[in-house]
């Protein structure tokens, strides 16, 4: 394939070649064909979501959003979860107690009594179930696993999976949007992938890696209640070894934990911090030594400041999803969108990221490769040269307009080892 007449980082206005799913040649723009005009637009690397949870996300389109923007309040909640026709299940997501509070059986039973309604936090640790859902599932009363509770299950998905009916998937869904974003490649982030995961996942045009399966990070998951001592943790870090982890950090004792745990047990090339919600300034110098990535959501803070600003510990408000600081001192950072707890659209963190306040800002430049890193080593950035993957993504504006407008609008096509995988114009 000949793409002409685009804008290249280092090259200016050229023609790129790609043959065998690499970029063999790219030269001085010469008249004629090719197989795309680029018409004097860049053409980039592919953006690569190094944070995402992808059946999640497929699961959206059996779903109904029923967070702060989508619901509103107790009234826009009792409108979504009663939608659908008497007696079908509804699974309902994004939920957060500044719509109507805190959710239990009971006070779902209320809701929507006539049928079985479960509903997913935010945070995606959490599942509310009423009481027709638990009957249908036999989970009340006791039984196989039963809850008889008040129907809150905190961090079950697995256990659960069992007891509800099968939801579609739409990943073809996903990986259409995906593409007319840019994106070329996904690294799940599921804490417990199952083994069949990656063949589920097949059907995405793009490339991804599943952590916990093959020689991808393995995921370690941390919660305040449950939280390892840092030889504890260290141990199972050692266990695990020579392969990179990926710790789950969202509060600052559990990054202190990590960071202990990853002294003693030693960093490797590819160890991460996923999230790291919470980086109190004097953790960074040790972060810098230690070499280990921070692959964080500078959207958050935009998304969900409202809810901060109320919720985050005042001592915690000024160390919230830092960025512009930890590139400063040499803290390796990458990006992902933890859809679908938060927007799938890269462009919009990128935004974000530009229009942080309180010092933490990145230029146009910065926050473009946060997506742009090698997806087992999120921090070191792809470039397009010969020899590079052709994981492309072409633009209708030359780079500086793009910066300028750091909008999804402005991707015109996209390519995975040279093959095109938007619709034709």
């Amino acid at each position: 394939m000949l793409i002409t007449d685009v804008e290249v980082e280092g090259y200016g206005p050229v023609d790129v070649r790609l043959g065998g799913g690499r970029v063999v040649g790219i030269g001085r723009r010469r008249a004629g064909r090719g197989d795309v005009d680029g018409r004097g637009g860049a053409l980039l690397v592919g953006l690569h979501d190094h944070h995402v949870h992808l059946a999640a996300l497929a699961a959206e389109a059996a779903s109904v959003r029923v967070g702060p923007a989508e619901a509103g309040d107790r009234d826009g909640l009792v409108r979504a979860l009663r939608s659908g026709p008497p007696g079908e299940w509804v699974r309902a997501v994004g939920y957060h107690e500044s719509v109507a509070g805190e959710l239990d059986r009971w006070v779902l039973d209320g809701f929507a009594p006539d049928r079985p309604v479960r509903v997913q936090h935010r945070s995606g640790a959490l599942w509310m179930w009423n009481s027709a859902a638990l009957r249908a599932a036999g989970l009340e009363g006791g039984g196989d696993g039963g809850d008889g509770g008040d129907g809150r299950f905190w961090r079950e998905d697995e256990r659960l999976r069992g007891f509800t009916p099968p939801v579609r998937l739409d990943l073809r869904g996903v990986g259409a949007r995906a593409a007319a974003y840019g994106i070329t490649g996904f690294t799940n982030a599921d804490p417990h992938p199952g083994q069949d995961l990656p063949e589920l996942l097949s059907v995405l045009p793009q490339r991804f890696v599943v952590m916990g399966i093959g020689d991808a990070p393995v995921k370690f998951l941390l919660d305040d209640a449950t939280l390892p001592t840092p030889g504890e943790l260290a141990a199972s870090v050692a266990a695990v070894r020579p392969r990179p982890v990926a710790v789950h950090c969202v509060t600052r004792v559990q990054l202190l934990v990590t960071l202990l745990a990853l002294e003693e047990a030693r960093p490797v090339a590819g160890d991460r911090i996923e999230h790291g919600s919470v980086i109190p300034a004097e953790t960074m110098p040790w972060l810098a030594r230690l070499g280990v990535t921070v692959v964080t959501q500078p959207h958050f803070p935009v998304e969900r400041g409202r809810e901060y600003a109320t919720e985050v510990d005042p001592d915690d408000q000024a160390h919230l999803y830092r960025c512009r600081s930890l590139t400063d001192a040499g803290i390796p950072l990458a990006a992902g969108t933890d859809a679908p707890y938060g927007s799938a659209d890269p462009w919009a963190v990128m935004r974000a990221a530009v229009e942080r306040s309180s010092g933490e800002a990145v230029d146009p430049c910065a926050a473009l490769d946060l997506f742009a890193g090698e997806p087992q080593h999120p921090s070191q950035v792809r470039r397009l040269t010969v020899g590079a993957v052709a994981d492309l993504c072409l633009l209708h504006v030359p780079l500086k307009e793009a910066l300028d407008l750091m909008s999804a609008d402005v991707v015109r096509a996209t390519f995975v080892g040279g093959r095109r995988i938007t619709p034709p114009e």
